[in-house]
């Protein structure tokens, strides 16, 4: 019960509202506020009372512009980053060595026969065309043999052609293979893509990987991890700290870039090395042979090993992070660790794994963790289906695609180089794919020297070609013998991390501070001025109801064409007729019916226009009677 009537007394005083005029709060919370300035625009005078005006109206107006900037500055979200040096026991880097030709040319020799007689008499009409001051092919028919034994279709497919530029302005554009020249403004169509070629040999590089990616995606993959370099004929010995270790403690892969790659450290089945000390004496040294005499001769024009550093259970990008070691040499690679941490979102839109990005990670297929590298080659391959309708040799192919090749897709050479050169694409895919915010980074201190040395080559040559194939000659020879020596250099490990540069800590004593500086206020003051703000608001919506009320009153006395009616006329309008005189006079002759009841008199209504009773006519009307 009492909880009732305290609810009723509620709604009262809400109907109510605060009980003020916008005037009586506002010269109220000047009057009470502990906020310096508004005391002084009501107790001043005239003169004074402008000047402390204007005065709290400029500085308040400073406080909410140095408001909008703090709070402006921590919702951008800004880090500072820190450096930091530790010294611990570290995992021994995942190291991944691949040969720089993808393929033996002996096993592969019979696809590429067609297209290396191709290049052959491309490069001889090259020659031809530059000797002498003029470009000029020789017109096809003028060697039949070289015509009948040659086999242009893949030359049609995507034809290689010279540019004489000789006169800027009326470049002339020549197919080797062709007897008709085209003059200035003439360029290959869509359907058969040409590369221009002014002289520089990577241009022709380019040309003949494009044709040979066309053959070999043809080819299944287990043919191709057998026309490789072999983990025995490649890693001739190895030893690890004090261990000795063989090519069986290497984790094979196919990299479409390298061939067969070998993992040392992956981590993928075991767990990862520690090591041990610091120095060349407690890393991974290695023997490689690259048997460089058997390079395909116009895919691969460098010679030596391609490596690379990495973290365990990552997939190594090598044509992005790795370096090259030399044949004959002697290459020693100092290890320094640096350690990233970043902020994830809001501060940054970096991923910790990768399953935010909307981006299909192809790579997951070899169980590796997520990389803005294979994300990106993932994304481009999903753009070369979307607009090409197959997928490139170089990267993984999704479900249900395959590779593309020129006979079941002719024009891929040119969508291929369309989308590599196209900028919306790659940024696109620059604009889905993140960084991820933990990751290790392996800077390296690279010198070489000549190995082995003259006195020494011969037994060293002898006992590693009995070590490989029990051969008492010598089969191997200082063009492809590399030899890696690779450690950390100390055990101090180097740690970057983010930390926000503005907190909610930060932000509040920001903003009390501005306003304790320019208005002398605090947190009270605050309150105050929202309890204001809450009473001015009532008291609209309190004006707001009653504006209503007011309308509605008024839409109804409109329906009267006249004033309203008093009181009497609405009580005249309403009396019992029954109880009235019959006004009507009988006729004398006219006889009432002797069972008809006599007529029942009736009341006379009230004449007055008020109820309100005059006090002053009943004290009268006694002060009569006791006179009488």
């Amino acid at each position: 019960m009492n909880f009732k009537r305290y609810f009723i007394r509620v709604l009262h005083r809400l109907q109510k509202g605060p009980g003020y005029t916008y005037k009586e709060l506002l010269v109220w919370y000047c009057d009470n506020t502990n906020t310096h300035g508004p005391k002084r625009i009501i107790r001043e005078g005239p003169k004074k009372k402008v000047i402390w005006f204007f005065l709290t109206l400029l500085f308040a107006s400073l406080v909410f512009w140095q408001w909008g900037i703090l709070i402006y500055t921590y919702l951008s979200y800004s880090v500072s980053s820190s450096l930091s040096i530790g010294f611990k026991t570290m995992k021994f880097p995942a190291v991944t060595v691949c040969n720089a030709s993808p393929y033996k040319y002996s096993k592969v020799r019979h696809l590429l026969k067609e297209l290396d007689e191709l290049t052959e008499a491309a490069l001889e009409r090259i020659l031809q065309s530059k000797h002498g001051d003029a470009i000029s092919a020789p017109p096809l028919n003028s060697s039949e043999t070289v015509s009948q034994r040659l086999d242009l279709k893949l030359w049609n497919q995507i034809p290689l052609v010279l540019i004489d530029e000789s006169d800027p302005d009326h470049p002339v554009i020549i197919d080797l293979f062709e007897t008709n020249q085209s003059g200035s403004g003439t360029q290959p169509n869509n359907s058969s893509p040409a590369l221009s070629n002014s002289g520089a040999p990577g241009c022709y590089d380019k040309w003949y990987i494009l044709q040979s990616t066309s053959i070999l995606s043809k080819v299944p993959l287990q043919e191709r991890i057998r026309m490789g370099y072999q983990p025995e004929d490649m890693i001739l010995a190895c030893l690890y700290g004090a261990e000795p270790c063989s090519y069986r403690n290497f984790t094979q892969i196919y990299h479409p870039d390298h061939g067969n790659c070998y993992i040392f450290n992956w981590g993928m089945d075991e767990e990862a090395l520690i090591s041990s000390n610091p120095g060349a004496e407690f890393g991974l040294k290695l023997i490689l042979d690259i048997s460089q005499q058997d390079y395909i001769p116009y895919l691969t024009s460098t010679a030596g090993a391609r490596l690379m550093l990495h973290e365990q259970k990552s997939f190594p990008f090598l044509k992005d992070q790795g370096i090259y070691a030399m044949s004959g040499t002697e290459t020693s690679i100092g290890v320094l660790v640096d350690e990233l941490e970043r902020m994830g979102y809001p501060y940054s839109d970096c991923t910790m794994n990768g399953s935010d990005v909307p981006v299909k990670n192809l790579y997951n297929e070899y169980n590796t963790s997520y990389s803005i590298q294979a994300c990106l080659r993932s994304c481009f391959q999903a753009q070369m289906f979307e607009n090409c309708g197959c997928g490139h040799y170089l990267f993984p192919l999704p479900e249900g695609v395959n590779y593309c090749n020129n006979e079941d897709d002719p024009d891929w050479a040119y969508c291929y180089s369309s989308l590599r050169s196209s900028i919306r694409h790659r940024q696109f895919c620059i604009d889905s794919c993140k960084e991820t915010c933990n990751d290790t980074q392996y800077k390296m201190t690279i010198s070489m020297a000549d190995w082995p040395s003259e006195a020494s080559e011969d037994w060293i040559f002898h006992i590693l070609s009995y070590e490989r194939d029990l051969s008492t000659n010598v089969t191997l020879d200082r063009n492809g013998i590399i030899k890696l020596n690779i450690y950390f250099q100390e055990y101090n490990y180097r740690t970057i991390s983010e930390s926000a540069a503005t907190t909610i800590v930060w932000l509040l004593s920001s903003l009390g501070g501005q306003f304790g500086f320019w208005m002398g206020g605090s947190v009270l003051c605050l309150i105050e001025f929202g309890e204001i703000i809450i009473d001015f608001l009532w008291i609209t919506i309190i004006n707001i109801i009653s504006w209503c009320k007011g309308l509605k009153q008024k839409r109804a006395w409109a329906q009267y064409p006249d004033t309203p009616p008093t009181v009497s006329e609405l009580v005249e309008a309403h009396t019992n007729l029954g109880f009235q005189y019959e006004d009507t006079i009988t006729p004398c002759d006219e006889v009432p019916s002797p069972g008809a009841l006599p007529p029942e008199p009736g009341t006379p209504p009230p004449k007055y226009d008020s109820l309100r009773v005059d006090p002053r006519a009943g004290i009268d009307s006694d002060s009569d009677v006791e006179a009488s």
